[in-house]
């Protein structure tokens, strides 16, 4: 019984849940959302997405190639959370996904699960037969995604990289 009504209580929240793209007036909020989430992992540091120079304007990043998407998870009508996907330079028919990040009080309710998968649909629209990621070995929860979502790891990033601080890598063939 008590797993029926905890069912029940995600289809719920599920129905509530709009994944889109990206405006600007999302701007602000999912910035809030990656910096705290790398403040609490104590990864706000150089080397990692706090310092990116697009993350306070990631809609005009994202917005202006079509080879670029970025999806924000509302529940709601409030943004609890993001991901996005970019090509990576040099490696022909690799995206990157980007910026997964989910709010504290929305975490652990399949938001993260969603956003990846609109991004892995955008990735093969797009054109791309790889997804690649760079992560944190402190971001258990994260490494547990990717590994329950088929990423297989890699021993070593992507040449070019400019977070150098994460230390886990994946790729999914698409």
């Amino acid at each position: 019984m008590g797993e029926q009504r905890l069912q029940d209580e995600r289809d719920k929240q599920n129905e509530r849940l709009v994944i889109r793209a990206i405006e600007a007036r999302d701007d602000v909020a999912i910035a809030r959302i990656i910096r705290h989430n790398l403040e609490v992992c104590g990864l706000d540091r150089p080397g990692t997405a706090y310092f990116d120079p697009e993350l306070d304007n990631l809609s005009r990043y994202y917005l202006a190639s079509p080879h670029r998407a970025y999806f924000i998870a509302e529940l709601d009508g409030t943004v609890v959370g993001g991901a996005g996907a970019s090509p990576v330079a040099g490696a022909t028919g690799t995206a990157e996904l980007q910026k997964l990040y989910v709010a504290p009080e929305a975490q652990r309710r399949g938001i993260a699960t969603a956003l990846t998968l609109a991004v892995e649909d955008f990735a093969r629209r797009a054109g791309f037969s790889t997804l690649y990621l760079e992560t944190h070995h402190d971001l258990m929860a994260a490494i547990a995604l990717y590994r329950a979502l088929d990423y297989a790891e890699d021993d070593r990033p992507l040449p070019g990289s400019p977070h150098t601080t994460m230390d886990v890598f994946f790729k999914k063939e698409l």
